[in-house]
C-alpha cells in the first residue's frame, strides 16, 4: 500500500522492487481476491465498479471488500435512512482497501474540464 499511496520511503521500507516482491509473496500466500458467488444486486455492482479494478488487493482483504460491498448495497437501498455510524464504517473500509486515494482512480486526463473548477 505504501507504493499505491505514495508513502514508500527507501530508507525505511526498502526499494520499490523489494516492496513488489513482498506483494507478490502476499498474493501467493493469500491468493487472489475472489468475489463470492452469492453476491447480487447493488453489492455485485459495487464489487465490479470498485473492487475488481483494484489490482493491488489480494485475498487478505476479502472480508473488508465483501463488507464494503454489502454496506454499499444497504446505502443504495436507503440513502436517507443510512445511519452515520454505517457511513463511517463504509468510509473506513474504503480507506483500508485503498479506494479513497485519488491516485488510484485511473483518471486519464481526457475527461472534459468542469465548467466551474476548470
Amino acid at each position: 500500500m505504501r507504493i499505491v499511496d505514495g508513502t514508500n520511503n527507501v530508507t525505511r521500507h526498502g526499494t520499490e522492487a523489494d516492496a513488489r516482491k513482498a506483494v507478490d509473496a502476499a498474493v501467493t500466500s493469500f491468493g487472489k481476491l475472489t468475489r463470492p458467488s452469492k453476491m447480487k444486486g447493488e453489492a455485485l455492482a459495487a464489487w465490479k465498479r470498485y473492487i475488481e479494478p483494484a489490482a493491488w488487493l489480494d485475498g487478505s482483504r476479502e472480508p473488508a471488500a465483501i463488507a464494503f460491498c454489502e454496506l454499499w448495497a444497504e446505502f443504495r437501498l436507503n440513502t436517507t435512512g443510512f445511519p452515520a455510524s454505517k457511513h463511517g464504517q463504509m468510509r473506513a473500509y474504503m480507506s483500508e482497501l485503498g479506494l479513497t486515494d485519488e491516485r488510484n482512480r485511473g483518471d486519464t486526463g481526457t475527461e472534459e474540464p468542469d465548467e466551474f473548477f476548470g
